[in-house]
């Protein structure tokens, strides 16, 4: 009834919220100050201190595997400090404060799965964790992931995707439309079971998946609509165990595989004391009969040595079973061996004194076991080198009375050994002894340039034709000449270049030849002329240059290729002659490539891209224009990298002029010449490395 009326309590405030009372735009902005946890018995009492009272209970979720309690605080900011905290009180391990822009959210980290109640006690929230009540006499175990929200409008399934994960852990994402649909996951024999309430999916994403070839613990994924709801199927292998986590629209569930260890008591991935949880209480109990106890809770066989015996006292709460076994032993010097589903426990000398005794008689086994001689018909190495690595001092596979011998004809290893080495020695081999893959690199070098260039200029000229008889200077009755051109003026014949331009500031571009613009202008009498010559021009260029080397090679092998020449120039020698040599000006691509376990391409990369310069040499030497790349990329199978880039671009800007007469308003241009040039280019190198398959050809 508590309960009841505290979720009531927080459904009205909920409400007055959405009316408007307690606006967010209004409410100033909160702070989480402090955290405290107390344990009292099997409760565990968590204490969250704001700044500012909070007007509701806080939207929270609880995930089962692995064992987290989050709480959403909307306009509240960390003032703790610190984004984690441990604590180790109860089956509270730690915390985790993560803010983002202006919501905080608080994950309690726990050993198990519990319940909470939250409580608003003034600047206080108090929450009350208690242990998930234990389900008894029921075959399949239901984890309520997230509850559908009462008011929840039915929701479909955008998305459904399947990746690989670098542990080679199997995650399944599906894509929601909206983030409080309920989730259900539960397994059935050996398959797991993933219910979504009140959502629908399309028809193109009823199917079965086949993800076999994923390598993962996942066979299979099936997805089909039963009437409102929809269920996802998951069909694992071997041992595995399964985490949920939802982001936003995003669920995530992930199936991890689990590596037995023949010596570990309790089978996971995960590390420390995995074990169910027991309380004991006892006091100066035999340890024969403690140890009878733990073997009953855990159904496992053990066998106890007769040497074992003693009494102890010990009180544990809620410990993990192979914890406290563990105590146990430590407090009575014992040590335990695991084999299967026994469990032999004894003296920790008495152990060891017999695996002694066991190894030295296999010494003695191996001194007088007969030879053997088998041979290795070697596919894909050299004989001699798998000979070099069985016989490696550092880390032999032969015994000491074993030899190796091989025949280079036919590829063929002799070993001669005992039973138990040749098995090693065949183990080997099938690991080593495999194919290489080949991977394909093409590598584009794209040099781009882009120029413009603009030239103006002007030749200027003037002259006066006087009456016979007048006053002439030079002798001539051309007062002032210089004609641009040859040519007939007024019905006379002017002098060539008698003396000269007046004003001779022609455009002279680095290349190309300019246009030009002439204008005659002279009076009624034809006795007085002006000659104007413009000349202007304007390059605007643009180039690209593609270079595609490809080449293949296999896995952790070099290969280079070379396109280019050799340019000879001379050179002295130590005599005094001189003799030719050569230099390479080449396009070349030097790659190492190594396949990583996830498919992915690790590459040692050396690029050069060597052209003749123009510049001078002064004599002996060539003059190469390099560009050099040289580094390492991982890159995926068929993805192009970006692995260096050069930019360059040169601006000029140049006037001449006559002094004085060019900086003249309107008119100065008659005195000027300009010339701008701007010029870019850009060398950037994609790198495309493809693995190509064993029963196929790359194309």
């Amino acid at each position: 009834m508590r309960h009841i009326k505290r979720t009531l309590l927080g459904l009205l405030v909920g409400v007055l919220f959405a009316l408007g009372l307690a606006s967010a735009e209004d409410v100033a902005q909160n702070s989480l100050d402090a955290m405290n946890v107390v344990q009292q018995g099997a409760l565990l009492n968590v204490k969250l201190t704001f700044k500012e009272p909070l007007k509701a209970l806080p939207a929270a979720f609880s995930v089962a595997k692995p064992a987290r309690i989050a709480l959403d605080f909307p306009n509240t900011t960390n003032g703790l400090g610190k984004s984690s905290q441990t604590y180790n009180e109860g089956d509270l391990r730690s915390a985790n404060i993560v803010q983002a822009e202006d919501r905080t959210r608080v994950v309690l980290n726990l050993s198990k799965a519990m319940t909470f109640e939250p409580t608003i006690d003034g600047n206080n929230l108090l929450l009350v964790l208690a242990p998930s009540e234990k389900l008894g006499g029921v075959a399949t175990r239901v984890e309520h992931f997230s509850q559908a929200s009462s008011s929840a409008l039915s929701s479909a399934i955008r998305d459904i995707a399947f990746r690989r994960g670098k542990d080679g852990e199997a995650r399944i994402t599906v894509d929601l439309t909206d983030a409080n649909a309920g989730i259900d996951i539960k397994q059935q024999g050996s398959k797991l079971v993933v219910d979504f309430a009140k959502v629908t999916v399309p028809e193109h994403l009823r199917k079965h998946l086949d993800v076999t070839d994923f390598a993962t613990p996942v066979l299979a994924v099936d997805t089909l609509q039963q009437g409102a709801n929809t269920r996802m199927t998951i069909t694992p292998r071997g041992l595995w165990e399964h985490n949920a986590y939802q982001s936003d629209n995003q669920f995530v569930i992930e199936v991890k595989p689990i590596i037995e260890n023949p010596n570990k008591l309790v089978q996971g991935s995960r590390g420390g004391y995995q074990g169910e949880k027991l309380s004991l209480n006892f006091q100066n109990v035999d340890v024969r009969r403690l140890l009878q106890v733990i073997g009953e809770f855990t159904g496992m066989n053990m066998v106890v040595s007769d040497s074992v015996g003693g009494a102890i006292t010990l009180i544990l709460k809620d410990v993990p079973w192979d914890q406290a076994l563990d105590i146990i032993m430590q407090q009575k010097g014992l040590d335990m061996r695991k084999n299967g589903n026994v469990i032999l426990i004894a003296p920790r000398e008495e152990i060891a004194t017999k695996e002694k005794l066991e190894f030295e008689s296999r010494v003695q086994i191996g001194d007088l076991e007969p030879l053997l001689t088998e041979s290795f018909q070697i596919n894909y190495m050299k004989a001699k080198d798998i000979q070099a690595l069985i016989a490696d001092p550092r880390q032999p596979l032969l015994s000491k009375r074993g030899s190796a011998n091989t025949e280079d004809r036919s590829n063929i290893l002799f070993v001669r050994d005992t039973s138990g080495r040749l098995d090693d020695v065949r183990a080997m081999i099938a690991k080593v002894d495999i194919p290489a893959r080949q991977v394909m690199i093409e590598a584009r070098i794209v040099e781009a340039t882009d120029s413009f260039a603009k030239d103006l200029g002007v030749r200027l000229n003037w002259g006066q034709k006087y009456p016979s008889g007048a006053v002439s200077i030079g002798g001539d009755s051309t007062a002032i000449s210089g004609q641009l051109i040859a040519g007939t003026v007024a019905g006379s014949v002017a002098p060539l270049g008698a003396y000269g331009t007046q004003v001779n500031l022609p455009a002279t571009p680095a290349s190309g030849t300019p246009g030009t613009l002439s204008l005659l202008l002279f009076n009624k009498a034809r006795t007085q002329f002006l000659a104007t010559e413009i000349s202007a021009l304007e390059a605007d260029g643009r180039g690209k240059v593609i270079s595609s080397p490809r080449v293949m090679t296999a896995n952790q092998v070099e290969a280079i290729i070379e396109q280019g020449v050799e340019i000879p120039y001379q050179q002295a020698t130590s005599s005094g002659a001189t003799s030719v040599a050569f230099r390479k000006a080449n396009l070349s691509l030097k790659v190492t490539p190594q396949i990583t376990p996830d498919g992915r391409i690790m590459m040692k990369l050396d690029v050069n891209k060597d052209t003749p310069s123009a510049l001078p040499t002064g004599g002996a030497g060539v003059a190469i224009d390099t560009k050099h790349v040289k580094t390492e990329a991982l890159v995926d199978n068929g993805g192009t990298v970006v692995i260096g880039g050069i930019y360059t671009r040169r601006t000029d800007d140049k006037t001449t002029r006559i002094p004085f007469l060019g900086d003249l308003p309107y008119v100065g241009f008659l005195f000027r010449n300009r010339s701008t040039v701007d010029e870019k280019t850009e060398l950037l190198i994609f790198i495309t490395p493809r693995i190509v398959a064993e029963t196929l050809t790359l194309r």
